[in-house]
């Protein structure tokens, strides 16, 4: 269940005061996502409706970083990509506060995100991951990458401080100590001595993040883990998410669909090129790390779904023995 914070009838009405949205037909909460409360809004206006989501963000999210966030989103937008656009109460502002937590009503966006995964959709998430990162290009505010390489070793320490352990815990946290200890040598580096491409990324472009309409990308939405680093680690992401099949083997022709989008775009260059198993095993790392941190301290009885680490430990089983680009399409 996504919504963790409920609204009365009557806190939403005030809200809406402050918008030029028209009046509330219908609202209810959205029941997919684990970040944030979502619902689904609409409205009346000279006759038309029209549909929203509103966010209300909860703690797992710095209320310091909405202004980047809702700004980015702002830009892509003007930029033809299509993802949610901030929309903006009577007084300029779009970020404001509702039943104690940040919130932001955005644009709705038509499509189905694909439960499940064929080669017909790995083109043209290429594409899209591509055109947003020429997008991004010129949103030149910077938002370092919170789950980035110098949270890793944090994240495991934290994880392994816990009470709730199991002999398999035990042993997936010393497992993930030695890749480790494998991947962050050889992290390229960062910084004015970077050698592969900056800008801004996605950050957590899974299925579920991803409309399709008539097999065609319709919009890119949660861009609430965005932040600068290496545009390839994006596309690492997305190998990871979207080219492993059910049975946990990876789909080479899904991977050389999804580069051959993205480079019908944006090519990468060799050094992008090379970097690809390291910057896979470290997408494949983070989502193991943090969905084992919450495998670990999320209480049984939580409104969160936790989700199993072993499918990315898995992944990160098969960068670490793959150690080449050839595997992922390029």
């Amino acid at each position: 269940m996504a919504v963790y914070t409920e609204i009365t009838d009557e806190e939403l009405s005030a809200f809406l005061v402050g918008y030029d949205i028209g009046h509330l037909t219908a609202f209810r909460g959205i029941a997919e996502g684990v970040e944030n409360s979502n619902f689904l809004l609409r409205t009346e206006k000279d006759g038309q409706e029209s549909d929203y989501i509103l966010t209300l963000y909860e703690k797992r999210v710095n209320p310091d970083d909405l202004p980047w966030f809702l700004g980015f989103m702002r830009h892509l937008a003007t930029k033809g990509v299509s993802c949610p656009l901030p929309v903006c109460g009577r007084d300029g502002e779009a970020l404001r506060t509702l039943a104690g937590r940040p919130a932001a009503i955005t644009t709705f966006l038509s499509g189905v995100w694909p439960r499940h995964i064929h080669s017909e959709h790995c083109h043209p998430l290429g594409e899209a991951l591509a055109r947003l990162h020429v997008a991004g290009n010129s949103y030149p505010p910077v938002r370092a990458n919170s789950l980035g390489p110098d949270a890793w070793r944090p994240l495991l320490q934290d994880a392994a401080r816990s009470d709730r352990h199991t002999e398999t815990t035990k042993q997936l946290l010393e497992e993930l100590d030695l890749a480790l200890n494998r991947i962050l040598p050889a992290w390229p580096a960062a910084g004015s001595q970077a050698n592969l491409p900056h800008g801004q990324i996605h950050a957590d472009l899974f299925p579920d993040n991803v409309f399709f309409l008539d097999h065609r990308v319709s919009g890119l939405i949660d861009f609430y883990f965005a932040c600068t680093d290496f545009l390839a680690y994006d596309v690492a992401i997305c190998l990871n998410a979207w080219c492993f099949r059910e049975d946990g083997d990876f789909n080479e022709t899904f991977a050389r669909q999804l580069i051959s989008g993205y480079e019908s775009v944006r090519p990468l260059t060799a050094a992008e090129r090379d970097a690809l198993p390291v910057l896979c095993a470290g997408a494949a790392i983070r989502f193991a790390l943090t969905r084992l941190y919450d495998w670990i301290n999320t209480p049984p009885d939580a409104m969160v779904t936790r989700k199993d680490p072993m499918d990315y430990i898995h992944r990160l089983r098969f960068h670490l023995a793959a150690g080449n680009s050839g595997v992922y399409g390029v």
